[in-house]
């Protein structure tokens, strides 16, 4: 089955609502079997609105619209499918019934606008709200088609969602199968090497269509999702597991996490498996390498503390950073990374100290815009890096930020391996 998803509202084309309906239900349906291969937007207009249902209804078996079920004038999904259908609207008493129960229980008058959420395509089924006031409506389209309308609120659509539109899928459907993805996430090397890098296997899975690999890159971070799809839930898991096992053996130690996983939370469940406590010295980040570890529940466990040293004199006075290191080498440089991270993990007490120093702009103190010195000391054994940022000051901070603890990652996990 294929499915097309049109979301009504000129507030989405403008950007003034950002839809996180599409996203969610294309997850949905894809857990079903159902392959969505178009989403629509389109605003308050009954002409376009009307295009738009007609076009997804005739590349599509499953039409879901969510939006414009409101009683005010610009809420006319009703009368667009109406349209569309050729199901002429008909005042449904059941519904009307519910709105005065909704209206009579708040003490409040219902206007009459409200009992145009009443009206149903005749032959379609409403489904009944039991948070809001927009029902929700099961609207036969002819060829074995259907379109679903429900309510653009997030939570009243998904209650309607599961309810009643699963079940009614199914039926449909009569078989169903399962399509799950798994998302790792790189840090560290390109879109484009990592394409190069699985360019076999991405042929091969092609050739045996049993799974696909897609690419998303965004704010440093390059995803690859694996997509398997199969008769039943357990078979699919055993192949995404089984061609996730593949993909990081040929990537390695760019691969940081999976899922829901952030730079921070695997530097953190790493130390919390040593046993080790965190110290951090920044400059240029200004504290956001602390915040980034502390948004991590259970940070405590791992985090002794942070100094943010901006000044040559703080680091001095705070870190122990001897004065001639700084004048004879300069701020931004590896020998101030280096004692910046010897004198958190003494300051603090701990094992492992990360410490940045560098120019996010967009002025520059000896050194170029963007550029910095990360530093990485593991019990007295020190590494470091000098790197270039591109971007703005706000970019150069994150980028900054999630490069020192991917460097601490890398670091915690071939002590793992090689030991």
């Amino acid at each position: 089955m294929r499915a097309e998803i049109v979301t009504v509202g000129t507030e989405l084309l403008l950007g003034q609502i950002v839809d996180t309906n599409s996203a969610w239900l294309a997850e949905r349906l894809a857990s079903l079997g159902v392959d969505v291969h178009w989403q629509t937007k389109v605003g308050d207009n009954h002409g376009r609105m009307c295009e738009a249902f007609r076009l997804a209804l005739g590349r599509a078996d499953a039409v879901v619209v969510t939006g414009g079920l409101g009683p005010t004038q610009d809420d006319i999904t009703r009368e667009a499918v109406s349209e569309v259908t050729g199901r002429p609207l008909v005042r449904d008493p059941e519904v009307v019934a519910l709105l005065e129960r909704i209206f009579g229980g708040l003490g409040r008058e219902m206007a009459a606008s409200n009992l145009r959420q009443a009206d149903v395509p005749e032959g379609a089924t409403p489904i009944l709200m039991r948070v809001g006031t927009a029902p929700g409506l099961i609207v036969p389209a002819g060829d074995a088609k259907v379109v679903y309308a429900l309510p653009g609120v997030p939570h009243e659509m998904k209650e309607m969602w599961e309810r009643s539109v699963v079940a009614d899928l199914l039926e449909r459907m009569g078989e169903t199968a399962t399509i799950r993805s798994r998302v790792l996430k790189c840090w560290g090397v390109s879109e484009s090497r990592l394409a190069d890098l699985l360019a076999e296997r991405f042929d091969a899975l092609d050739a045996s269509g049993t799974a696909t690999i897609a690419f998303l890159a965004g704010e440093g971070v390059v995803r690859v999702r694996i997509t398997a799809k199969g008769s039943d839930e357990a078979a699919v898991e055993d192949l995404l597991t089984s061609e996730e096992r593949v993909i990081r053996d040929i990537l390695g130690e760019a691969v940081f996490g999976a899922g829901s996983d952030t730079m921070e939370s695997v530097v953190v469940d790493l130390l919390r498996e040593r046993g080790q406590r965190l110290a951090t010295a920044e400059s240029m980040t200004g504290g956001t390498v602390g915040e980034w570890i502390t948004r991590v529940p259970g940070a405590s466990d791992v985090y002794a503390g942070g100094a943010v040293t901006y000044t040559p004199a703080s680091k001095t006075d705070v870190l122990g950073v001897p004065a001639e290191t700084i004048e004879h080498h300069g701020v931004v440089s590896e020998e101030v990374a280096i004692a910046m991270a010897a004198g958190a993990r003494r300051v603090f007490g701990a094992e492992v100290a990360l410490s940045v120093t560098g120019s996010a702009g967009p002025g520059a103190q000896g050194s170029s815009v963007g550029e910095a010195c990360l530093g990485v000391d593991v019990d007295g054994d020190v590494t470091v890096a000098r790197v270039r940022f591109p971007g703005d000051r706000e970019r150069v901070r994150s980028f900054a930020t999630a490069t020192l603890l991917d460097l601490l990652r890398r670091r915690l996990v071939g002590e793992r391996r090689g030991g």
